[in-house]
């Protein structure tokens, strides 16, 4: 017994360690993120000491778009994105064999201590996917802020009014911002987690077992048949 309760703590560490470390990489993604939506803002630069400069020249736009893709792709991407499947799939395992025991006799599931274990570990990766899920999604906000490119384009509109003499180059420079507006519209999709979407594989397990699962759990609990 105590040999099995030292092997069940040394793998708990282990996997929230792993968790922990996947975590902080979605979080110094959203910090870039965040930082990066502040360039082109003199006051936000001013407050978080960062360089400023603005979107009215046509290196200036390619410099923005370089830096915006070379900060996407920074920091591990595969060995995070393989943490965070195998979560997900434990998550689906657990919620497999939930199930599976709910159907087994609903009455007497909670009398096992090893139910509640499951249910504890449910809870624990499911906030934590969730919690992946909100930094993911404000990171991709950040990137896809299209207010910033529409924001420069109003004011070269307004430098074309005083200074009609630059207006050729201004005109310019506003056709590659529309351009880099409709670019990043095409690019960048809403954020999925990768072991949901990304992966067929995964996503075929989902809607086959875990439905089928949890309809079937449905159906017994309300006594009358049910597709999901």
């Amino acid at each position: 017994s105590a040999i099995n309760f030292l092997e069940r703590l040394c793998l708990t560490w282990m996997f929230f360690f792993m968790m922990c470390v996947a975590e902080r990489t979605y979080k110094q993604r959203f910090l870039f993120a965040k930082l990066f939506s502040h360039i082109t803002s003199a006051r936000k630069a001013r407050k978080y000491e960062i360089p400023h400069f603005r979107l009215k020249k046509v290196e200036n736009i390619k410099i923005w778009l370089s830096l915006r893709s070379y900060l996407k792709r920074r920091g591990p991407q595969r060995s995070v994105d393989v943490v965070v499947s195998s979560i997900f799939l434990l998550a689906l395992s657990i919620a497999f064999i939930c199930c599976a025991q709910v159907l087994k006799g609903h009455k007497t599931f909670l009398s096992a201590a090893y139910n509640w274990e499951f249910l504890i570990w449910e809870a624990a990766l499911l906030l934590f996917l969730l919690r992946l899920a909100s930094l993911g999604s404000e990171t991709n906000k950040k990137y896809s802020n299209i207010s910033i490119l529409l924001t420069e384009q109003i004011n070269l509109y307004l430098k074309m009014e005083k200074k009609p003499n630059k207006k050729e180059q201004l005109s310019l420079v506003n056709n590659v911002l529309k351009l880099s507006t409709k670019l990043l519209k095409e690019l960048d999709t809403p954020f999925r987690l990768y072991g949901l979407t990304m992966n067929p594989l995964i996503y075929n397990i989902t809607r086959v077992v875990i439905l089928s699962a949890v309809s079937g759990v449905v159906s017994d609990l309300l006594g009358f048949n049910i597709r999901v």
